[in-house]
């Protein structure tokens, strides 16, 4: 399938890229599924309370159970008691994860993003960056230009090398590599970018 690919100067030239990438089938629940597996094995829970049986302490009552006129008690480790252990707390690390995921769900939702993509008119290919970029500002500019404030751009080796320093603190733009993205990263930004070397990596994988 022909598209365009942009030059820094935002001229445009007609590539091929093959169909299996950029005018898959879309599976929406297949993608639907991979984020949700994928959020849910990111998930940490870390946060631990003492429950009553952990306090350490006396387990001796602490009056006795008639003739004080206050409540009945029994021990100070009750949760009532400041010091005392805490009522349905968090418990420490739980196992949210799911089953890992296979290598045809990861290749078949990555494809179907691509192209939803693709069909909105937020997939854009760029030249690989063959000269370095420093400056934060002309960076900025440059994704002003190709409406891209909110994108990913995944690149060649070399590419993200040049660009890398003049990307890393402009907010809602990630740049990574061919071997380092994930369905996850794709439905989180607006835009994708790829360089016209990492889109051939891409087509030579798929």
């Amino acid at each position: 399938m022909k598209i365009d690919k942009l030059s820094i100067d935002g001229k445009k030239e007609a590539i091929d890229i093959s169909d299996k990438i950029i005018a898959a089938k879309i599976n929406d629940q297949l993608v639907s599924n991979v984020l949700y597996k994928t959020n849910a094995n990111y998930k940490g829970r870390k946060a631990k309370t003492k429950q009553k049986n952990e306090i350490t302490g006396s387990t001796s009552k602490i009056y006795a159970q008639k003739g004080t006129g206050n409540a009945r008690h029994a021990s100070k480790k009750a949760p009532l008691f400041v010091g005392g252990g805490v009522a349905h707390g968090p418990k420490g690390e739980s196992n949210y994860k799911k089953r890992k995921l296979n290598k045809s769900e990861k290749k078949l939702s990555v494809v179907s993003l691509i192209t939803k993509k693709n069909n909105l008119k937020d997939l854009i290919i760029l030249d690989d960056f063959q000269n370095e970029i420093l400056k934060t500002k002309e960076m900025d500019t440059l994704l002003n230009k190709f409406n891209a404030k909110n994108s990913i751009i995944i690149a060649d080796q070399k590419s993200k090398n040049n660009i890398f320093k003049s990307i890393r603190n402009i907010p809602n733009v990630k740049i990574t590599d061919i071997n380092h993205f994930s369905a996850y990263d794709l439905a989180k930004y607006k835009k994708i970018i790829f360089t016209e070397s990492s889109i051939k990596e891409l087509e030579k994988r798929y």
